[in-house]
């Protein structure tokens, strides 16, 4: 870890970032998108549990360990980087919200963000009759659990992302970013697009979407200062798609 003023560390970090993207964007073209498209292909679910298996524990070991080096490296840039943050307009207005309003805020905002969960859970209770394919934004039918064992896999994958893709893209690599550039808004929504293309093998609707959410999950990131709640409301939207849609509407812990 080289310190924050030293004259070296711009561009020592900046050989991590682009090593980093590098091996990131590789992964994505290379290897995300040909084993999609093979797991598409899988009928039995011996070998589509194999695959579930094998990207549980890749993205664990990858993702996860990614950020715990990056941020080993680059932690004393964090506060730096939220200081920058908290003096953007729209942040420093909502923590003059926060000031003002007290105990009443928080609970807005809480109930604001337990109206939005509910919404979306009772979209899928509106189409468990659905006699067609429930609508999903990009190509990620084939992801869906078909049978009570995969069902295991899809709670895993969905709370292990929640984990790691929020402490890799939200928090470990916006700072890398941050350090070699030095500027709060570059590395937000570089980090951001970053995100966003490594989906990409899920078509455009899905990568647009994963842009939005992205940018959401990043908002909630600085606004409220903590990667707790980013984590939290991603695993959950991962739940939704990989557990509640599967249960609800296509029943398959019954299989």
């Amino acid at each position: 870890m080289l310190p924050v003023d030293h004259p070296l560390a711009p561009a020592t970090y900046g050989v991590l970032l682009v090593g980093l993207i590098a091996v990131l964007v590789t992964r994505a073209i290379r290897k995300d998108r040909r084993e999609y498209q093979r797991f598409k292909r899988y009928r039995t679910t011996r070998r589509r549990q194999a695959l579930y298996r094998k990207w549980l524990i890749e993205s664990f070991a990858w993702f996860g360990g990614s950020a715990l080096v990056v941020l080993l490296l680059v932690w004393p840039y964090l506060p730096l980087m939220l200081e920058e943050v908290d003096h953007w307009p729209a942040v420093s207005a909502f923590h003059d919200l926060l000031e003002e309003g007290g105990a009443l805020a928080q609970w807005l905002i809480g109930g604001g963000s337990l109206a939005l969960l509910a919404m979306i859970t009772l979209s899928v209770f509106l189409a468990r009759n659905a006699t067609e394919q429930v609508p999903t934004i990009g190509d990620i039918h084939a992801l869906l659990p078909r049978n009570r064992a995969e069902l295991r896999f899809g709670a895993l994958l969905s709370v292990n992302a929640g984990v790691v893709e929020e402490l890799l893209f939200r928090l470990a690599l916006p700072v890398l970013i941050f350090a070699v550039v030095g500027d709060a808004f570059a590395a937000v929504v570089a980090s951001v697009l970053v995100f966003g293309l490594l989906h990409a093998y899920q078509g455009a609707p899905g990568l647009i979407a994963s842009l939005v959410v992205g940018a959401i999950l990043m908002a909630i990131f600085l606004l409220t200062g903590s990667i707790l709640w980013p984590i939290i409301v991603h695993a959950l939207f991962d739940l939704r798609s990989l557990v509640l849609i599967p249960v609800v509407v296509y029943r398959v812990h019954e299989k």
